[in-house]
Parts: structure tokens; sequence; C-alpha cells
């Protein structure tokens, strides 16, 4: 079950207006509204004893993330259901705080608990060496001064491993094979890194298992042999762009 409330927002501002309205050249402030999502497990714990040996012995981090999986589930139906392209899903990194504990049914309702653990928040060393090779700051500058040329396969392929982290492997699947068509032809277009050869081959390779997966994942079909292609096409096109990426930054000009 997960329990939605509005903790912090800013107060009405009464009637839709037609005309504008002058406002101070430094205006205060407006707050911003809170969401907070409680997801609780419906499976009972048979007392305060159980339920603190249950507290102790958790990965608060995976927990915490399986809670996004969750919270993301219904945001994505909210986005379908009101036809709304502009309600996005959430990452873990994106919230104000996050709690793992436990409480009774009434009390956790309200975002209370009886007792809860914050999980520690330490940036991964895998990820710490990702964003130190893409250096994203300069590259946004790139972008931004249209120095970089941003590809329609990148944001295909963000797009694909949302689905896939959100366990949505139909969408995942054609969206992967999509990046990978069109990054076959932009790549090659484009030129990137010493290895640029090794990894087109190995692009092309890997499209034919990946277009199969996505016609598996249409017809309600996708096995784990697709599941596994999808992956491992999907990674090895997110490592060529990271190639890429990395290689545009330290060219000179």
């Amino acid at each position: 079950m997960i329990v939605l409330a509005t903790v912090s927002a800013a107060a009405r501002r009464g009637r839709a207006r037609r005309r504008a309205r002058a406002v101070d050249s430094e205006p205060d402030p407006v707050p911003a509204p809170i969401t907070r999502a409680t997801v609780i497990d419906a499976a009972p714990l048979a007392g305060a004893t159980e339920a603190d040996r249950w507290l102790q012995a958790l990965d608060l981090h995976d927990a915490a993330e399986e809670a996004v999986v969750a919270l993301n589930r219904v945001l994505f139906d909210h986005r379908l259901a009101s036809a709304d392209p502009w309600a996005r899903e959430v990452s873990l990194e994106q919230a104000l705080a996050v709690r793992v504990g436990h409480g009774a049914g009434e009390e956790v309702a309200h975002g209370r608990f009886t007792r809860a653990l914050e999980p520690p928040r330490a940036s991964t060393p895998r990820r710490r060496r990702r964003e130190s090779a893409l250096r994203p700051q300069e590259r946004l500058a790139g972008l931004l001064g249209g120095r970089v040329t941003p590809l329609a396969c990148e944001e295909m392929a963000l797009r694909a491993r949302t689905d896939l982290a959100a366990g949505r492997w139909r969408e995942g699947a054609l969206q992967t094979e999509l990046a990978l068509r069109c990054a076959l032809a932009e790549l090659d277009r484009a030129g990137f890194a010493p290895d640029a050869g090794a990894r087109m081959t190995e692009l092309r390779e890997l499209a034919g298992p990946a277009a199969g997966a996505a016609r598996a994942a249409l017809a309600g079909q996708l096995d784990e042999q697709g599941r596994e292609a999808v992956e491992r096409g999907l990674a090895r096109l997110e490592a060529a762009l990271r190639a890429r990426a990395a290689h545009s930054l330290n060219q000179p000009g």
C-alpha cells in the first residue's frame, strides 16, 4: 500500500485571473509543495521485538530502492490514466529525506514510525569514476553552446534504462531496439574514440538479438534469454555513448 500526502505547500492564490499582476522586483520565495510517500508492506510483524530484528537485518538501501520502484509504478499508471506526458518518475537521490522503519498501521499511514533508520547516502566508487570520466558540467556547457551534438539514441537509451529499472521489460525492449537502430546510424556518421570500429561491430551484433527480443515483447512472449539480450544490448550502447562523451571532451577546441 502507498499513502501520498502533501506536508508543505504554498497558500492558495484565490481565483484565476485574466490579467497580469505587478509583483515586487525581489519577491519573497514561494513555499514549495513537499509530498510524503509512505510505502507500507502488507505483511504484519508479530510484535515490537520481531519488528526491531527485522529492521536490523534489513538492507536499508535495497529496501528504499524497492519502495521507489513501487512509487514509480503508481506515477507511471497516473501518467497513463491522466494522459499527462509531463508526469515523471522519481529517483531515490531526489528525495529530501528517506526513512525505513516500522510502526502501527494508523501511525505509519500518517508518516510516523515506532522506530526508523535513515539509509546512508554514500556515492558508489563506480558512479564517481563514471561521473569523473563524463564530466557532466563540461558536457552540458558544450551542449548549450552548440559545440556538442546531442544524439537521439542518447535520450532513447535513457528512457530504456528507466523502463528496465522499473521492471517494464516490454517498453524497455522496444526502446532498446530503437535506441540501437538509431545508434548504428548516428554513431557511424559521428565517429568517436580510438576503438569506435570495434564498438560499432559489437553494436551491430547485438542489434539483431535486441530486435528479436522487441518482437517477442510486443507479442507478450519475452523470455529470460530475450531479457538478457535487451540488457546486454543496452549496457553496451551505454558504454559506447560514455566513450563518445569522454572522447569528445578530450578533443582540442
